[in-house]
């Protein structure tokens, strides 16, 4: 993680201690998605053993969904109050526990209180995380760090695939929950070892610490402003949060599609079973952990050799990313020739989704102080959160209608158009009418 920062000569007389704690927030991601993919994978098992309709399957998806919007706004001001690096570990802990549990599933009513509780854990990992970077780098940094430890959820979706089907195979689908849910805990003993905020961090050299604190146009270098007490109310009144808000609700559910429903896609479409997924899926989040980083790494080269300011390098970066799903759309016509060819375009537009994400997530540290960070993520993730539900109850309906009439692939069609225009759409909507010029707020007016 240390190589990829930019100036290596400069960057060695400041310090890099920072990279090692976005190298920690990189390791929590990939164990949260490894531990949110296990159900996608172990589908057809699944719906073999315990006689699952697809409506079943989008309903435990929904309870997710649901827990996960719930949780990501409680998660989002308790770890603002309580901080990150208890609030990490303890989010963690319990989203490892409720992992576990469902290898103790009898059904669906059981699986689905087990993944709410998943879901409603799994929710402090975003809100933790970026407030660790807003805590750890510059302004002009953060996409960048955003795009590396976001990089981490394809790391997850590239290790699930090929552990978990080998895991089922030669063990048992309860073994795969159990081993996967167990990982977490290793994590907790670096995390303790290596985490403190920059203030309380020896390891931390003066000169890195000063460069952490050195944007004097940073929302979060407002006086008074990490003492202030901000209510929900209040964060609601602000057209940047709904700024945040349409933004995931617009695009999460998307991803979400691509995660829980993509190996039913490649069995539905392309008749693969078992291992045989393992390669497609590895290639697309593979493609798309690539991207996370390059997202973030564009608007800093905008700003550093373009000489833009960070809104129009945010905005043009984003406008670029959100043009690429529409390929999406195409898919099935091209995959119709050779699977790679659908495989390759879902990859660009996860791609496109990742580049996305890592830099609308910095918005908010963009606009926000640091004290409101995490809970202006938490509700915007709820909304994610909603906007997933939605589309997750929409795919149940379609996909068993259109597999009662033997055409299931109409349902997928569907589904990929929105795929394709969700980010233009949540791009207009946040840019052109909510926050034009990225306005940062003012809590001492």
């Amino acid at each position: 993680m240390q190589a990829i920062a930019a100036e290596p000569q400069v960057q060695s007389k400041i310090g890099r201690y920072r990279w090692t704690i976005c190298s920690l927030v990189f390791y929590a991601t990939t164990i949260n998605y490894l531990d949110r993919q296990v159900i996608s994978l172990l589908k057809p098992t699944l719906e073999k053993e315990f006689n699952w309709a697809e409506s079943d399957y989008s309903n435990i998806v929904i309870a997710f969904q649901f827990a996960y919007a719930i949780g990501m706004v409680f998660a989002g001001r308790l770890i603002d109050k309580i901080g990150t690096k208890i609030g990490y570990a303890l989010t963690l802990t319990l989203w490892s526990i409720a992992s576990i549990l469902h290898a103790f599933a009898t059904g669906t009513v059981s699986f689905a209180i087990y993944r709410a509780f998943l879901g409603v854990t799994e929710a402090g990992n975003f809100p933790a995380a970026f407030k660790t970077v807003a805590e750890w780098f510059p302004r002009k940094e953060r996409a960048l760090a955003g795009g590396i430890f976001n990089s981490g959820t394809n790391v997850g979706a590239i290790l699930a695939p090929l552990l978990v089907p080998y895991i089922a195979i030669n063990y048992s689908w309860k073994i795969a929950f159990i081993s996967i849910g167990a990982i977490g805990f290793l994590w907790l003993i670096f995390w303790f070892l290596w985490y403190e905020v920059p203030a309380k961090q020896k390891r931390l050299g003066k000169a890195e610490f000063d460069y952490i604190h050195s944007d004097l146009d940073d929302p979060s270098h407002q006086v008074g402003a990490e003492e202030q007490k901000v209510s929900w109310a209040k964060l609601l009144g602000y057209k940047q949060t709904w700024a945040f808000i349409a933004g995931k609700f617009l695009t999460d559910g998307i991803w979400w599609f691509l995660l829980f429903w993509l190996p039913a896609f490649l069995t539905s479409q392309y008749k693969l079973v078992g291992t045989q997924v393992s390669l497609p899926i590895a290639f697309v989040y593979t493609l798309a952990g690539v991207a996370s980083i390059f997202g973030g790494w564009l608007p800093m080269w905008f700003v550093k050799n373009k000489g833009w300011d960070i809104v129009r390098a945010r905005k043009t970066s984003m406008l670029i990313y959100a043009f690429f799903p529409l390929l999406i759309m195409v898919s099935q016509a091209a995959g119709s020739y050779n699977m790679w060819n659908a495989v390759i375009i879902i990859g660009i537009a996860a791609s496109a989704h990742q580049a996305w994400s890592a830099n609308l997530f910095t918005t908010v540290s963009d606009m926000f102080p640091k004290n409101s960070v995490a809970s202006v993520i938490g509700i915007g993730g709820m909304a994610g959160g909603l906007g997933g539900m939605a589309v997750a109850k929409v795919a149940g309906l379609l996909f068993d209608y259109y597999k009662g009439l033997g055409h299931i692939e109409t349902g997928y069609y569907i589904l990929f158009l929105y795929c394709g225009l969700g980010y233009l759409l949540a791009w207009f909507i946040m840019f052109k009418f909510l926050v034009p010029k990225m306005t940062p707020i003012n809590l001492n007016r």
